[in-house]
Formats: C-alpha cells, sequence, structure tokens
C-alpha cells in the first residue's frame, strides 16, 4: 500500500505539528507520521504538565541572545514567525495565555494537553491525513531528492518532507534520535548531543534527607579544585539525587564543562542578602530573646523551611537539644557558617531521561534558515529540536519549535 502526498512530515510533536498544520492552510495535501499512539507525547508532559509555551520577550535581539552562537542563524526564521506571532496563533486556536515570572507564558488552563488540543484543531481544519502508530523505518533518498519513506511494509511519496521528530531528552516519549540517525545516513553532520537542561547529580548524603524541599532565593557558588568557578542566583530544589530547580538546569552546560577540569564543589548561601557579620548579629538577637528554648526548635525558624535538622546535623559536635543559652560562640559561628555555605560535592549531570532540553543535533550551517530546507537535499526541510541549537529552560525551547515549524511548514 502506497500514498502520494504534497508534504510528509515525520513526527507529531511540537514542530511537527505546526508544520503540518501550516503546510495544509497553504492548500498542500498533507501526511502526518506519528510513531506513538497518540500526538504531542512530549509536549503534554512539558513544563510540570503546564507547558512553557512561549518566553513573552518583546525585543527580538534580546529573545534571540538566548540561543548563544545560533543566533545569527535565527533571524530570518524569527521574523517570519517570532513571539508575537506565536502569541497571537495560539489565542486565536482557542488557547488563552498568561505571563508569570521570567516572562514566561502558559496556557491560562494551566494544562499542556489543551495546547496539544489547539494543535489538532489545526491540523483537522486543514485535514492533515494523520498516522499514528506509524514508525518511519527508512528514509530513502536519490541523488539530492528525498524519494520515499518506509513504515513497515508501505511506502510514501511526496514532493517535500519535513523530519521533526525531537532530539533525544525525555526518550520514553519517544525522542529516541531516530532522526539523527537518518541524517547522517544521508550525509548530513550531527552533533553529537548531550543533555543540557538537566538536573545535577551530588554525593552527599545530607541532600536525601531534604529531597523535595525547595529553598527560596539561595546563591550557589562553584568551585573546581578550591577556586571560584561561577555563581547563580535562585531557588533551589533538592532531590534524591542531588539538585534542580531553573537555575540549576540552566547552568548545566556550564557545570558540565567545569567537571573536566577536576572536582566541582559547591557552596550554597542560603542568605545571600547578608554578610556573615549581619547574619551573625541577626542571629544572636534571636537566640537572646528565645535563650530558654531548645536549639533544635529555635533554628528551624532561622533555617530554610524543612532543612534546621539536617543543617545542624552537619555540626556534630552542636547538640540539638541543648538550651539556647548555652550555645557558645564558636557554636554560632559554625552555624553562621554553615547557612552562609552549606557544602555539596557535584558528581555529574542527570541523563537524557531528566534532561529537559538536550543539545546536538544537525548543524545549523548545513540549514537554510530562511526555509528550514537541507543545503543538501533540495525537498528535505528540519524542524525543533533536531537542529543543534543550545537555549536555556523558559519557553526558548518550543518557542524554537513553532518558529521553525511554521517556517518548514510555510516553504515546503
Amino acid at each position: 500500500m502506497s500514498g502520494t502526498y504534497d508534504v510528509i512530515v515525520i513526527g507529531g510533536g511540537a514542530s511537527g505539528m505546526m508544520a503540518a498544520g501550516r503546510a495544509a492552510e497553504r492548500g498542500k495535501r498533507v501526511l502526518l507520521l506519528e510513531k506513538n499512539a497518540h500526538l504531542g507525547e512530549k509536549l503534554s508532559i512539558s513544563g510540570g504538565w503546564r507547558c512553557n509555551i512561549l518566553n513573552e520577550e518583546e525585543n527580538e535581539r534580546t529573545l534571540l541572545a538566548h540561543y548563544g552562537k545560533s543566533e545569527q542563524f535565527l533571524y530570518s526564521p524569527f521574523s517570519q514567525f517570532g513571539m508575537s506571532e506565536t502569541r497571537d496563533f495560539f489565542e486565536s486556536h482557542g488557547l488563552p495565555l498568561k505571563v508569570e515570572a521570567r516572562k514566561r507564558a502558559f496556557p491560562k488552563s494551566e494544562k499542556a494537553s489543551d495546547v496539544v488540543k489547539a494543535l489538532e484543531r489545526y491540523l483537522k481544519r486543514g485535514r492533515v491525513d494523520v498516522h499514528l502508530g506509524a514508525p518511519v523505518q527508512n528514509v530513502v533518498a536519490d541523488g539530492d531528492h528525498i524519494t520515499k519513506v518506509v513504515v513497515r511494509d508501505k511506502e510514501y511519496t511526496a514532493h517535500s518532507y519535513i523530519l521533526a521528530t525531537g532530539g533525544v531528552s525525555h526518550p520514553e516519549t519517544g525522542s529516541t534520535g531516530d532522526g539523527f540517525a537518518w541524517l547522517s545516513s544521508l550525509g548530513h553532520t550531527i552533533r553529537k548531543p548531550t543533555p543540557t537542561i538537566v538536573p545535577l547529580r551530588a554525593s552527599d548524603a545530607w541532600i536525601k534527607k531534604v529531597s523535595g524541599i525547595t529553598v527560596k532565593n539561595v546563591k550557589l557558588t562553584f568551585f573546581v579544585e578550591g577556586k571560584r568557578a561561577f555563581s547563580v542566583r535562585g531557588d533551589l530544589l533538592f532531590t534524591h539525587f542531588g539538585l534542580s530547580g531553573p537555575q540549576i538546569l540552566n547552568v548545566a552546560g556550564k557545570v558540565s564543562d567545569i567537571l573536566q577540569q577536576g572536582i566541582v564543589t559547591g557552596q550554597i548561601d542560603t542568605y545571600p542578602a547578608h554578610d556573615i557579620g549581619i547574619l551573625e548579629r541577626k542571629i544572636t538577637e534571636i537566640f537572646e530573646t528565645n535563650k530558654n528554648k531548645l536549639l533544635k526548635n529555635v533554628f528551624k525558624e532561622i533555617a530554610p523551611p524543612g532543612t534546621g535538622a539536617v543543617i545542624l546535623a552537619l555540626a556534630p559536635d552542636i547538640d540539638p537539644d541543648t538550651k539556647v543559652h548555652s550555645v557558645t560562640k564558636e557554636d554560632r559561628r559554625q552555624l553562621v557558617k554553615l547557612l552562609k555555605g552549606l557544602p555539596v560535592t557535584i558528581t555529574g549531570l542527570m541523563g537524557f531521561d531528566r534532561a529537559v532540553v538536550a543539545d546536538g543535533g544537525l548543524l545549523l550551517t548545513e540549514v537554510d534558515t530562511k526555509t528550514m530546507r537541507s543545503r543538501t537535499y533540495s525537498n528535505l526541510y528540519v524542524t525543533g529540536d533536531i537542529l543543534h541549537i543550545t537555549r536555556p529552560s523558559g519557553g526558548f525551547s518550543l518557542q524554537l519549535a513553532w518558529t521553525t515549524g511554521y517556517v518548514a511548514g510555510s516553504h515546503a
């Protein structure tokens, strides 16, 4: 059994659905092939099932600066379909948005599934032929043309093909790097992927005891072989394997780099707005007004919520059941030192299964980003996470999917 179409899109994720819908909107006969049983598997769990759909940064230059070295390649596609066009697109398709801290935009419903539904309506309106449970086994080329795709015992042909298979983060959703293998076999250059927006693994036993606790507005300073590397401020989530949270995810790439240089340790400052002297005076005053209470009861009011007992345990010479009036000056200084520098040893990054985003993929020098067309194959277009573009969390990854998908769908 076979079929011929104007455009075949491989991959029913964010960029694939956008590309298929846009091509159909232009009057093309479109086939969307998705190996999962449902469209948008990864999209439906993104942002903790809330979906950080875009970053509402109005200034295009500021927005594109978040994509690092890829910025120079992205001005043309973003001029065709940028942040404001994306926002208008979703709101016009029945998905009102709201903006939270750091300009992160979410559906007002706070349901990632509603984003998938909006895109499904877009596909339905364009009469896109959607085949689910249809894993592509092979992409066949002849010269500088893609000639067909093979799905089990079926072959499909089209004038143009859009590859939107995603990267390798969250492989349980089907992002297993299939597109990387096809592009490589076709002669394209693929940069080996690494998890870039990912939690950090730590070896300290005390961290497991506060797993699930978020500490607000801390400063974490990283050291390599005892020498200061860099610092980051923000909310920190302790996990059973180490550290997470928005700021941690965004510096994972830098941590990966310094891990190559030696042993990486960190110090967590839970009072970054206070220097040691001010914090010591503050604690002295609290101790004075609570001198007949047990240290463990008073200290839990000083330490970040949920961490008091664990931090006290890091000072083994101090008895948490002692009365505050019996706490010595040296003991108090030791507690201040801990609050200003909780020790942590970073042993690595979590893998692709924990990664929000993985970099790697097709080099942008091999893509005409004005159209998202391959520079090697005249009828092959490439979108989304399959492209080698490093970006932070905060809506930038999905914006890339919407932009590249729309542009590919506009030109295929």
